[in-house]
């Protein structure tokens, strides 16, 4: 299934994988050849704990990769003056002022206001303009929001 990512997106995916495949990689082979040099695998605590690290960062590269084969870069037109993939969306709500970027699934995080364009608000913003009032109905209810600009 495609999933559509920004540029920064994309970008942070090949760095993460190129990091787990050269640093992170060499430096668990390291961990598991000073382990092995100490002797008895089978009651070596350095040994197992290496194996481990070893399974989990070759299971998160082969996440990785088939992210980077099924991630296409959503293509963004900030002209078009509507929330798209990519946008910054400032809005007001409640009396305050916030500003999130819509993003891909992969990369979403509440955090960092990096909001899926597949979650419910996110499914709520996209296509609308600046001055556009917008409801998002959330487990504490419906939350009314306009739109002050797009970026």
């Amino acid at each position: 299934m495609i999933k559509f990512v920004t540029e920064e997106g994309l970008k942070k995916i090949k760095d993460e994988l190129a990091h787990r495949k050269t640093t992170l990689r060499q430096g668990i082979a390291g961990a598991i050849k000073e382990a092995k040099e100490q002797g008895d695998l089978s009651e070596n605590a350095e040994y197992s704990a290496a194996k481990g690290q070893q399974g989990e960062n070759e299971a998160k590269i082969a996440e990785l990769e088939f992210m980077l084969k099924e991630s296409r870069v959503a293509t963004y037109d900030k002209n078009l003056g509507v929330v798209q993939l990519g946008s910054k969306v400032n809005v007001k709500f409640n009396g305050s002022e916030m500003e999130f970027q819509i993003v891909g699934s992969n990369e979403s995080n509440p955090g960092e206001l990096k909001i899926s364009n597949e979650s419910p608000m996110g499914k709520a913003f996209m296509g609308k303009k600046k001055g556009s009032a917008v409801e998002v109905n959330t487990p504490g209810g419906e939350v009314k929001y306009t739109i002050l600009d797009v970026k």
